[in-house]
Formats: structure tokens, C-alpha cells, sequence
């Protein structure tokens, strides 16, 4: 059976693939869109005729009830959010209004209107930097930066929704995002490929020598699929999930990588010592509990990830412009 489906973060990275999947089943998809920036509309191509487009800010109370109410919505994808670090800790009040005060609009409007699935992104930085590894969900969240305290806002924020109102409301927190779609070049992925296929060396802000759980974008789709399906059942319904690649990798390892898969010969140019200001040095997750539950698991591994992304960016030369 179809749902309608409400989505924001809709024309980012992991939303612009989970419309495109919800849509190829079948769903009704509509989308919230604040800024119409030229090159995001590329994420939606050829399927933005095919969902509803509303136009305004997630922190419009009245505008998130309109949307749920006139398009019947049943679930709800809450993707969107203020996402990069370094601007989160030059302008953390944008970040927390974004990212907080845009989750409990959105949620008090799913708890009225009556929503019958609810997955929000959370993040695994809402750990915290921890001597113990992988992070577990039952491990305590410990944020220190404004970034990360805004997604362990969120996290916490969502499952009151559920153990207070009884909203059916899931929580991710997964490993870091990459695929083709990711048009924010501050980003480690991104930023090295646009280097690789123009010959010139990729930038690491670090000494390259950080640790990142990386999770391929069309598995992360896969996980908020079958997350949103566990909601009909009890097992789901207030509780938090990690996902991930399975294992964590250097940052100076997947530039290298990337350089490799793209043939290119540039060496990266190192501009940083240790880990930056404000960035966790180690992260890895256990998705032990999401597969126990659903049966899911990562299926691309990072070459093979690296690979489909690098030839998405080669075919949409636009999104590196």
C-alpha cells in the first residue's frame, strides 16, 4: 500500500536518494523546500514533477501543520538540519534554531496532526569523543560542541515524543554520509573528489590521521526504509539506531583512495596537525541492534562507494561547479 510522505532535507544528499526511492515505489512524496539555490534542484531532477513541493522554513509551526493536514500525511522523514560543523561553531544559534527548535515544531505538529511513522536524524557525533568504541546506543551521550549537541537535542527531543505522546518516532544515528548529491564542498568526500578530477592535490584540514565510520548513501536510504516499516511494531518506537560502513578509516586513507579511483597521481595537501577544533578524532558505530530488528546491513563498501560516487560527480559536472 502507498503512503503520502512528508520529507525534509528533501534536496540535500540523503533526501534527494530517499525521494528518489520512495517515488520509485510508489509513495506520495512531498517535499519542503526553503531556498531555491539553482544547483540543489539538480539532486530532484527528473523527479521533482512527480512530489509536492512546499516552499517555507521548518520552524513555521502553522506551515507544518498545513503541509501534514492538506496532504494527509502518514510519515514523516525528518532529514533536514544544519549540518557542518565549522558553521555550527561560528554561528551556533542559527544551528541550534535550525536543528532544535526545527525538530520540536516539526514533531508537535506530527503529535497533533496524528502521524503514523516518524524517522528523525539524529547523528553519531551526539556521542561525543569516546575511549570506547564502537559506539553502542546504550552508550550515554556526551556532545561537547555546538554541532553535536544539536543532534543530541534532536535525539533526545524525538524519543520524549514517543515515551510522553505515543508518537511513533524512530532515531538514526549514522556514520558519516557520502554519495553522488552532496553539493557542500567543506565536506571531506566532495571536496576531494572535485580536487582529484581536476588535478589538484585535495585539502586536509587535519593531519589526515582522524578516524571516520563512512556509510555509503543508497545503504542509509535502505536503513530509514526498513526503519520506518519497524515502526508498525513495537520494537522500533522510541529507541535510537546506529548505522554504519563496519568499520572506521583514516582520513589521508580515503583521500588516497579517492585519488587512486579517480587516477589521479596529486599527492593531498596537508594544512593541519592533529584533529580540528571542535571535530572528534575517532568514530565508528555498532549497527548490531538496526540489523537484529530489520535484517539490515551495509551492501557497498567503501571502494565500491568511492567508485559510484566518483562517476556521478563525472556525469553532473554541474554539481562541482
Amino acid at each position: 500500500m502507498s503512503r503520502s510522505v512528508f520529507v525534509t532535507g528533501a534536496y540535500g544528499l540523503l533526501g534527494s536518494w530517499l525521494v528518489r526511492a520512495l517515488v520509485a515505489r510508489g509513495d506520495r512524496v512531498v517535499v519542503l523546500r526553503r531556498d531555491r539555490a539553482p544547483r540543489s534542484a539538480l539532486l530532484l531532477e527528473g523527479v521533482e514533477a512527480a512530489v509536492d513541493v512546499v516552499h517555507g522554513d521548518l520552524t513555521d509551526d502553522g506551515l507544518m501543520a498545513r503541509a501534514l493536514g492538506e496532504y494527509e500525511v502518514d510519515t514523516v522523514f525528518h532529514l533536514a538540519a544544519q549540518t557542518i560543523v565549522g558553521t555550527a561553531n561560528r554561528s551556533p544559534l542559527a544551528t541550534f534554531e535550525s536543528n532544535v527548535r526545527g525538530t520540536w515544531t516539526l514533531l508537535e505538529a506530527c503529535r497533533l496532526h496524528g502521524a503514523q511513522r516518524v524517522v528523525v536524524a539524529a547523528s553519531d557525533k551526539a556521542y561525543g569523543a569516546s575511549a570506547t568504541l564502537p559506539y553502542r546506543e546504550d552508550m550515554p551521550l556526551d556532545p561537547r560542541y555546538p554541532y553535536d549537541v544539536s543532534k543530541a537535542a534532536t535525539d533526545l527531543i524525538a524519543r520524549s515524543y514517543w515515551h510522553t505522546f505515543g508518537l511513533p518516532v524512530a532515531v538514526t544515528r549514522f556514520a558519516n554520509l557520502y554519495g553522488g548529491g552532496d553539493l557542500n564542498r567543506s565536506r571531506l568526500v566532495p571536496e576531494a573528489i572535485a580536487a582529484a578530477l581536476a588535478g589538484r592535490a585535495p585539502v586536509i584540514r587535519s593531519d589526515g590521521s582522524p578516524q571516520r565510520d563512512f556509510l555509503y548513501v543508497e545503504d542509509a536510504v535502505d536503513a530509514y526504509l526498513r526503519l520506518a516499516d519497524a515502526l508498525e511494531r513495537e520494537g522500533a518506537r522510541g529507541e535510537a539506531f546506529n548505522a554504519g560502513g563496519g568499520q572506521p578509516h583514516a582520513v589521508r586513507d580515503v583521500v588516497a583512495r579517492i585519488c587512486a579511483l579517480a587516477g589521479t597521481d596529486v599527492a593531498p595537501d596537508v594544512r593541519g596537525t592533529g584533529t580540528p577544533d571542535g571535530e572528534i578524532d575517532r568514530q565508528w558505530v555498532d549497527a548490531s541492534k538496526l540489523r537484529a530488528l530489520t535484517g539490515w546491513a551495509p551492501r557497498v563498501d567503501l571502494d565500491e562507494g568511492l567508485r559510484r560516487t566518483i562517476a556521478w560527480y563525472r556525469e553532473h559536472p554541474r554539481a562541482l561547479a
